[in-house]
């Protein structure tokens, strides 16, 4: 079972019972128990649950890969507004990003190019902006990573992204090397760089350093988030968005 399957079993799980214990989900999903607490691990950076002894907890607002919860909704529709007629747009991969593919079709022309596959599909079945689709392989949560060098010779008027922390100090970052690889070229493209994340990513500190937060445009995200590290971070000149 691939890693997204398995991750999409543990919440459908926790979203029917409220709580897993760790040798349950092993022998559920058929795996072993140190593979469990990877993903419990990694689900708990993306806020998406809370581990306790033994097992994992829903955390409230979490929900599943590819549907929007309230948070998402307002960060994804925040970003939509900002994005002009016209324009050229870079959509990073990523939960956040792919949920502003929906507030986009009421814009009547843009390009837009990527490399996350299912936001790719999403403009394709629309049929209503022209798209372009950054080559590479495909990784288990539908990034397409190939020569970051190729994203150097593409022109974009904005960038959309996401991240698994940002902090004032230490910058933006990612616990992903293949994400932060990619993510650290966009930085030279000259674009407007819009970053979406997730409140509870604010004041975290991924593994992998991308750029310096001066570095970013405008910071979308959702109202529930800690005052002091935005505080630090609009101090530096970036432009909040809280929705």
């Amino acid at each position: 079972m691939l890693k997204r399957q398995r991750h999409l079993s543990i919440l459908r799980t926790l979203q029917q019972e409220g709580a897993v214990r760790v040798s349950e989900l092993a022998e559920r999903i058929g795996v072993d128990p140190v593979t469990v607490r990877r993903d419990l691990a990694q689900l708990e950076r993306e806020n998406r649950l809370r581990r306790v002894h033994g097992g994992a907890v829903l955390w409230e607002g979490s929900g599943l890969p590819g549907t929007t919860t309230d948070v998402g909704r307002r960060i994804a529709e925040a970003a939509a507004r900002l994005i002009p007629e016209r324009a050229v747009l870079f959509l990073g991969p990523g939960t956040l990003t792919h949920e502003v593919v929906p507030f986009l079709q009421a814009h009547s022309q843009l390009t837009v190019i990527t490399n996350a596959l299912d936001s790719a599909w999403s403009f394709a079945r629309q049929q209503r902006h022209t798209l372009h689709v950054i080559g590479g392989q495909v990784s288990e949560s539908y990034g397409i990573y190939g020569d970051p060098e190729m994203l150097r010779r593409i022109r974009a008027d904005y960038v959309l992204l996401e991240a698994n922390g940002l902090d004032a100090e230490r910058g933006l970052t990612h616990d992903d090397r293949e994400a932060a690889t990619l993510t650290r070229a966009l930085f030279s493209l000259g674009a407007e760089i819009l970053l979406l994340i997730d409140p509870g990513r604010i004041g975290r500190v991924g593994a992998l350093f991308i750029a310096p937060p001066s570095e970013i445009d405008v910071l979308i995200t959702g109202r529930e988030a800690d005052d002091s590290p935005l505080w630090d971070l609009s101090e530096l000149g970036i432009r909040i968005v809280l929705t």
